[in-house]
């Protein structure tokens, strides 16, 4: 048998198993840019790591506050996935950067209160429990609104409600996204105002639990294809696992409820 011929004959079979989908799932891996929240970002790597795992493609989060994320990809930062709250990803689906009809309402949550391990535990079941721990505090950290963190955002008009801004603002320890409960966990404030998601997997802070019902802000989060995704195959896929039973388990492992059938 030729040398030729033998190259010839193995280069067919490799096209075979191709075809077959026989192949190593290395060998036709596909490299993924998943663009998230941060109160998505647990759940998000969850499903992440599933995929990964099952598909043998690779996915790499990029995080950033729900603002931030629009900001970036309106930027024309490359990702193929985008996970964020619905006003941002039906802005980008008016703007072109997110495909229509690709939107998923993946989870939600609300927003969380944390002190550290260890610390005496405050009542916080009324309106005025929030108000008195607003006052008792000598330090809150909350998600800088500037950032463009929902949670902060809100945060902050709450406490205008409430009479407090000026009593807020000699407390205010505002972070530029990440998770901001690690400044309770390093003293620099005595409670954490954020989305429960993000709270919840920071070690040495206690979720005490969330805002009363009157003043709970619940927050969606939704995907889409990007309308500039280089992984249009594995990223349809990616969103639909996202679907799946096997994914609403993992959110409510990481914390949220899920919002799909």
């Amino acid at each position: 048998m030729s040398h030729r011929f033998t190259i010839r004959r193995t280069i067919l079979a490799i096209a075979a198993s191709a075809c077959l989908g026989l192949l190593p799932a290395s060998a036709m891996a596909a490299d993924l840019t998943v663009m998230v929240t941060g109160a998505s970002k647990e759940v998000s790597q969850r499903i992440a790591d599933l995929f990964q795992a099952r598909s043998g493609h690779r996915i790499t989060l990029v995080a950033d506050t729900a603002g931030g994320v629009r900001r970036r990809v309106e930027a024309g930062e490359a990702a193929d996935v985008i996970v964020a709250t619905p006003v941002v990803i039906d802005a980008l689906v008016t703007g072109g950067k997110v495909v229509p009809g690709t939107r998923y309402d993946l989870a939600r949550t609300g927003i969380g209160i944390g002190i550290k391990e260890g610390a005496p535990v405050p009542p916080i079941a009324t309106v005025d429990d929030i108000r008195r721990l607003i006052l008792a505090s000598k330090g809150i950290a909350y998600v800088d609104p500037a950032s463009g963190g929902t949670s902060g955002t809100y945060f902050v008009q709450l406490a205008e409600r409430l009479g407090l801004k000026d009593e807020l603002a000699a407390r205010a320890r505002p972070q530029m996204g990440g998770y901001v409960a690690e400044r309770v966990v390093r003293g620099e404030a005595d409670v954490v105002f954020h989305q429960i998601s993000e709270i919840m997997p920071v070690p040495g802070v206690r979720m005490i639990g969330s805002l009363p019902a009157e003043i709970q802000l619940t927050t969606t989060y939704s995907a889409g294809l990007s309308a500039t995704a280089r992984e249009g195959e594995a990223a349809r896929a990616f969103l639909a696992l996202m679907r799946s039973p096997e994914a609403a388990a993992l959110i409510r492992a990481a914390h949220m409820e899920p919002v799909g059938p």
